[in-house]
């Protein structure tokens, strides 16, 4: 069968948690990282989610990259698109998830697509065009104080307008609840409106079945990962290849955590690990201090040992804006991201084989000092965050990257147990 679909995520652990649904629902799956070049793709691959690092860069550039990204899955016979983004719509008013959408209806000539956010397995939910993160308002979530992207509105019609130059509409939960019938007959009379993209209300998981029913002859869809677990099976992809993919090679070499998010799901996740901890304060990144070293010195005897260290700059918002207000939200970022890659690429030269990596923009940093060109997917450890594995810089190792909103409050011990085949 040829490549399918092609997906573009923006982020890391997005591309991530997209690519694990769609492996989970019997696709053959490949990640690639960064705009592709000249990679090559196995015949035997249904599906190719390209991971981006394009949530918070400028929006010209997120176009940009989205652009060539869209050109080279055309030129490999892509036939359906996905573009994903996160299940909290994280955005600005300026994009960029707005800006995104429109390239890729501009270069797929597409007048009419839907704007899917919501994962209810991850407790992300849409309704009256509202989104909700575990029953919470969005703009009443952890996210309303995220230092990149903060969330001040949890209506999504009203995020997107201003993103786009395409009319948003909504299609509301009773649509949905009328079937897949009744979703096309919406979209239809936006398309005989002169186009644009529809929000789409999401309570429950058979919801995004109804939903992929009804986008199913669609060649360009946008959304969480919520809505790509439906997908194959809307296409009668589902069963073609029922995949195994908890079939990686035997985990080895020592194990390591590093954590950027944050969320306050990491934040708990922090406070819940009893493992030994090193805290990098941001206020000794931006002094010009490198803590690479310091961090190593510590790390490497517990490593002998067999401990699994975790090194984190999470805090909680007041520090983090505290931080913010000498140099500014991007810089503090960019340094904490800096700094965290530099650690997680001695910590794999020191022999860790097994990396856990907390956060979207810490995970693609991290990516991208590993030299992790492609992952192939394994074993779930919670909704929306598979085991991974790829040949690094210095050899083949398993990496699991966790959106700093996902995972249950004990995930980073839980899932070495995944890994270990003891959970």
């Amino acid at each position: 069968m040829p490549l399918t679909l092609g997906a573009i995520a923006d982020d890391f652990t997005g591309a991530l948690d997209l690519a694990n649904n769609l492996a989970q629902a019997g696709l053959r799956v490949a990640q690639l990282s960064g705009v592709p070049d000249q990679a090559t793709l196995s015949e035997e691959i249904d599906a190719v989610v390209i991971a981006l690092k394009t949530r918070t860069v400028p929006a010209d550039q997120a176009v940009v990259e989205t652009r060539a990204t869209l050109r080279w899955l055309r030129d490999r016979g892509v036939t359906k698109y996905y573009v994903k983004y996160c299940s909290t719509f994280d955005s600005t008013p300026t994009g960029n998830i707005g800006p995104v959408i429109d390239v890729a209806m501009a270069e797929l000539d597409v007048p009419v697509t839907i704007a899917a956010p919501a994962f209810p397995a991850a407790g992300r939910t849409v309704y009256q065009g509202y989104l909700f993160v575990n029953g919470v308002p969005l703009d009443e979530s952890s996210m309303r104080n995220h230092p990149l992207t903060p969330m001040t509105d949890a209506n999504v019609v009203r995020l997107l307008t201003p993103q786009t130059r395409h009319h948003v509409a909504l299609i509301s939960h009773d649509d949905i609840s009328d079937g897949a019938s009744s979703v096309r007959t919406r979209l239809d009379d936006l398309h005989s409106r002169g186009g644009g993209i529809a929000v789409v209300d999401t309570l429950h998981d058979a919801d995004l079945a109804v939903l992929a029913k009804s986008v199913a002859d669609h060649v360009l869809v946008t959304g969480g990962s919520g809505l790509a677990a439906h997908l194959p099976t809307a296409w009668g992809l589902a069963s073609v290849r029922p995949s195994d993919p908890a079939l990686l090679p035997t985990p080895r070499g020592t194990r390591a955590i590093v954590a950027g998010s944050v969320s306050n799901a990491t934040n708990e996740q922090v406070r819940r690990y009893t493992g030994p901890k090193f805290q990098l304060n941001p206020h000794r990144l931006l002094h010009g201090e490198n803590l690479t070293e310091e961090v190593l010195d510590w790390a490497k005897p517990l490593l002998a040992d067999g401990a699994t260290p975790l090194v984190y700059s999470t805090a909680s918002p007041e520090s983090v804006a505290d931080a913010q207000r000498q140099q500014g939200g991007t810089v503090v970022g960019a340094l904490v991201e800096s700094a965290l890659a530099a650690i997680s690429r001695r910590l794999v030269e020191a022999g860790v084989r097994q990396l856990i990596v907390a956060g979207g923009e810490t995970s693609g940093a991290c990516v991208q000092a590993l030299e992790l060109h492609t992952l192939h997917i394994g074993p779930q450890i919670d909704p929306g965050v598979p085991w991974a594995y790829g040949d690094s810089f210095s050899g083949g190792m398993h990496i699991a990257l966790k959106s700093g909103n996902f995972g249950r409050p004990d995930f980073f011990t839980t899932a070495f147990k995944v890994i270990d085949g003891t959970r």
